[in-house]
């Protein structure tokens, strides 16, 4: 049935091929964070996370699952994100999922939401077609709501004898001070 003349073509070289790049290769398998586990610091991954433990610190992943006993305090940043524990900072993904067990204090930028009966949610919620390229939401407030200040033109030179006056000492036109816009001129 299979003879030399129907078997691949192999090198006559007899060196196995080269070994696959390891950055070509994406592991499939999620990194799991268990209970017992607490990192102090943050965590940084292109593919799933399970978060089962507690992070004191930024969280960004492909996607993300924050367990039921889990803790976040920080930024999380994802893809996707299922929340079933606590985090304890803003939420930025295109698609958050906040279950019955989901406890959030914190902002929350999204491209979709969907919030079971039950979950807990304390902060403001935005959506947004691009959530990982926006600005954290502090950062928005603070550039719109600086107060403006209107500068005022240097007061005329006034002939009195003092070389120094203030804005408040500072004479008002004649024509202004004794003005009347509803009264009539003769």
């Amino acid at each position: 049935m299979f003879n030399k003349k129907d078997s691949p073509a192999v090198p006559e070289t007899g060196s196995p091929p080269p070994p696959a790049k390891r950055s070509a290769m994406k592991s499939k398998a999620p990194s799991i964070l268990s209970a017992d586990l607490t990192i102090k610091g943050s965590i940084s991954s292109e593919g799933e996370v399970q978060l089962d433990g507690t992070v004191e610190g930024d969280v960004r992943a492909g996607s993300l699952s924050i367990g039921e006993e889990a803790t976040v305090k920080g930024e999380v940043i994802a893809e996707s994100v299922v929340v079933r524990g606590r985090v304890e900072g803003s939420v930025r993904a295109r698609q958050v999922q906040l279950a019955a067990t989901a406890r959030i204090e914190g902002d929350i930028v999204h491209a979709t939401l969907a919030v079971e009966s039950g979950a807990y949610f304390d902060g403001h919620c935005r959506r947004s077609s691009d959530p990982l390229s926006d600005k954290p939401a502090g950062s928005e407030a603070i550039t719109q709501d600086k107060p403006k200040v209107a500068s005022m033109p240097p007061a005329p030179p006034s002939s009195s004898s003092s070389s120094t006056s203030s804005p408040a000492q500072a004479p008002r036109p004649a024509a202004a001070a004794n003005s009347d816009p509803f009264a009539s001129k003769a």
